[in-house]
């Protein structure tokens, strides 16, 4: 069983960046993937960015070129780092892994990830 536990979230302006961070503790094996997801209020969780075994990512349209995800295996945590952040990016980040072989836009898929943090909010304000 892992557990995993984000940090990192906040308010912030308009423009503004952010990094969150989560971190995977308890015991696990095997190849697994990871990946960032987004929930807004009377919204469905939706994927934001992933991350397979191998390193390969993946981005939703909506935050390319402006949010990057990571991860240090060493310190077996994943960030998200986000730049120039919308009010429209509000919502509560959670983080998710999975253990297999995903890759690509099954990444962004929440229906592969049965273990997931307890969210972080990020509040961009205008």
């Amino acid at each position: 069983q892992v557990q995993l536990a984000e940090s990192g979230g906040g308010s912030v302006q308009a423009g503004g960046s952010l990094r969150l961070s989560c971190t995977a503790s308890g015991s696990s094996s095997g190849a697994y993937y990871m990946g960032w997801f987004l929930q807004a209020p009377g919204k469905e969780r939706e994927g934001v960015a992933g991350i397979d075994n191998g390193g390969s990512t993946i981005y939703a349209d909506s935050v390319k070129g402006r949010f990057t995800i990571s991860q240090d295996n060493a310190k077996n945590t994943l960030y998200l780092q986000m730049t120039s952040l919308k009010p429209g990016d509000t919502a509560v980040y959670y983080c998710a892994r999975g253990y297999g072989v995903y890759s690509g836009s099954w990444l962004l898929d929440r229906v592969i990830y049965p273990y997931w943090g307890q969210g972080t909010q990020v509040t961009v304000s205008s």
